[in-house]
């Protein structure tokens, strides 16, 4: 009987001299190593999609293997394929680890450096009993089969920037376009995805930290069935107990609603711990929601440093989305992208919590409005980050646009062609401009007509002073009309109301002029402008 074997080694070194040895033994069919523990799913689960029988008996994990820990990935491996046998190369061969090996799920323990003899006794055991299972069992349960589902962390750099709000329309959205969705509630002191969708459930993701084999049975009790499709698993109401959520408990629960559902959208809050780092570690997107201001922006970069100091995620490998934004702000997606140092979505979130907040309020963000920009731009996101089937849902029930583009990952299609978008950003710009047009033409209008009364101001003072000297110079009354009409344009001369008198040994004049509106020679203001002026008798 050949013997499919599948090496998960790290290390190139070690990488080669256990092919070299696999290749010794009798009836091995070795495959070509695998170097890390992403690498290693993914090809166990593209193996399960052709078939069961597909699967390598004997899968080889060297403790150095990362970034998940060799136990863990054991653990992993077969709650999923649990027809495939594993097998675990540690230089520790203590009893104890044995034991802790033996519970994750190995069917065996080779000391390193290896020999021959008791790979080959190893080998040949746990490739026995896989061959049995596959005999007896015929194919392994359905939940643990397949490729497994997408997972999605949404992390915040900061409490208030709407870390909850995104995790739940991307849910939302993902299971309107028919997608199997889990929404994870890993913000352990204080979630609030009970509270946005009306949830009140006696079972919380606590419930699920101290059960070492997590059957579908088990996750099916814990996890509440929520009327808009979505399976949900709460935090618990009360905050302490999130302690009891260790790192190993919160990968194992990660792993298995993986195996069951085809999105898993995972709500890690803003306080890091050792369960949501877990899960931003396992998770296929890491999303973290900044808005964009100072202090939030400050907060995302010393967010990314943690997660790269404690090899969490590198910062090129975490997206972040934009919320509130503004085409006024002073940070815009550019800047947060080069400060921070990671990619940034294309969808940026629109600022307006004035549509939002009747459903929040109300404890029913599943009840916002189609038409809510905001409510849009998260669905777009969702198709950006691949959580849909075929063309991007359209909340409002629209038909999705023509020439839209494969989604990252090949998992979905974006609505609109990025040519198209920016082509829609240019027309909001314009109608935005048009609406101004209106105002602007209003302040010059207004900035015009106080030109022209502080022009007719200057032309009656300048006229009645010019009146009042010609007319103490002719000792008459006569000259002063002719003198005072002399510079004063045509659309003010007619009628001009002009007087002259004489008052002790003093000639005043007074003139009165209409304020023309907007175009002189039109339409008069319904106001009055005088000047005055006097002039003491010559001789």
């Amino acid at each position: 009987m050949t013997t499919r074997i599948l090496p998960a080694v790290g290390d190139a070194d070690a990488a080669r001299s256990v092919t070299t040895l696999l290749g010794r033994l009798p009836g091995a069919e070795p495959a070509p190593p695998v170097t890390d523990s992403t690498a290693l799913l993914d090809t166990l689960a593209r193996l399960a999609g052709e078939g069961v029988g597909e699967l390598p008996e004997v899968v080889l994990v060297h403790e150095r293997i990362g970034p998940v820990p060799a136990l863990e990935l054991i653990r992993e491996t077969a709650l999923r394929f649990p027809a495939v046998g594993v097998v675990l190369l540690s230089a520790d061969t203590a009893p104890g680890l044995l034991q802790s090996a033996m519970d994750s799920g190995a069917r065996g323990l080779v000391g390193l450096p290896l020999s021959y003899e008791e790979l080959a006794a190893r080998v040949h055991s746990a490739a026995q009993w896989a061959s049995g299972v596959r005999r007896h069992l015929g194919a392994p349960p359905e939940e643990f089969t397949g490729p497994g589902g997408t997972v999605v962390t949404v992390t915040g750099a900061k409490g208030g920037v709407g870390t909850t709000f995104t995790a739940v329309q991307l849910a939302l959205a993902a299971r309107a376009s028919g997608h199997t969705t889990a929404l994870v509630d890993m913000d352990l002191q204080s979630g609030d995805v009970a509270s946005f969708l009306d949830v009140q459930f006696r079972r919380s993701v606590v419930d699920l930290a101290g059960i070492t084999d997590l059957s579908p049975r088990v996750l099916q009790d814990a996890v509440f069935a929520h009327p808009t499709g979505l399976g949900l698993l709460l935090a618990p109401v009360d905050g302490e107990r999130g302690e009891e959520v260790t790192d190993r408990a919160a990968r194992q629960i990660v792993s298995s609603l993986r195996s069951r559902y085809e999105v898993v959208v995972v709500d890690c809050g803003t306080q890091m711990n050792g369960a949501n780092a877990a899960a931003v570690e396992m998770s296929d997107t890491a999303l973290m929601v900044t808005t964009p201001d100072v202090v939030a922006v400050r907060a995302a970069k010393r967010l990314v440093r943690l997660w790269d100091r404690l090899q969490i995620r590198k910062a090129e490998e975490t997206l972040t989305v934009v919320n509130r934004h503004s085409r006024q702000s002073e940070i815009q997606p550019a800047l947060v992208e080069r400060i921070t140092g990671t990619r940034v979505s294309r969808t940026a979130v629109p600022a307006n919590f004035r549509e939002l907040q009747p459903v929040v309020d109300a404890g029913r963000v599943q009840d916002l409005d189609n038409r809510s920009q905001v409510k849009q731009a998260l669905w777009r996101l969702a198709g950006e980050l691949g959580l849909v089937k075929g063309a991007v849902p359209d909340p409002a029930g629209r038909p999705p646009a023509r020439g839209g583009r494969k989604a990252p990952g090949g998992r979905g299609t974006l609505g609109l062609a990025p040519r198209r978008r920016r082509g829609g950003d240019s027309g909001q710009a314009a109608v935005e401009f048009l609406g101004m047009v209106p105002l602007l033409l209003v302040v010059l209008a207004l900035c015009w007509q106080c030109a022209l009364l502080g022009y007719t101001y200057s032309l009656a003072g300048n006229s009645a002073d010019e009146a009042a000297r010609a007319a103490t110079a002719a000792a008459s009354s006569g000259a002063c009309r002719p003198a005072a009409e002399k510079n004063l344009p045509g659309a003010w001369r007619e009628g001009a109301s002009i007087s002259c008198s004489r008052d002790g040994g003093l000639w005043r004049a007074r003139v009165a002029l209409k304020v023309p509106v907007l175009f002189p020679g039109s339409v008069d203001f319904p106001v009055t402008v005088t000047g005055e002026a006097g002039a003491a008798e010559e001789g």
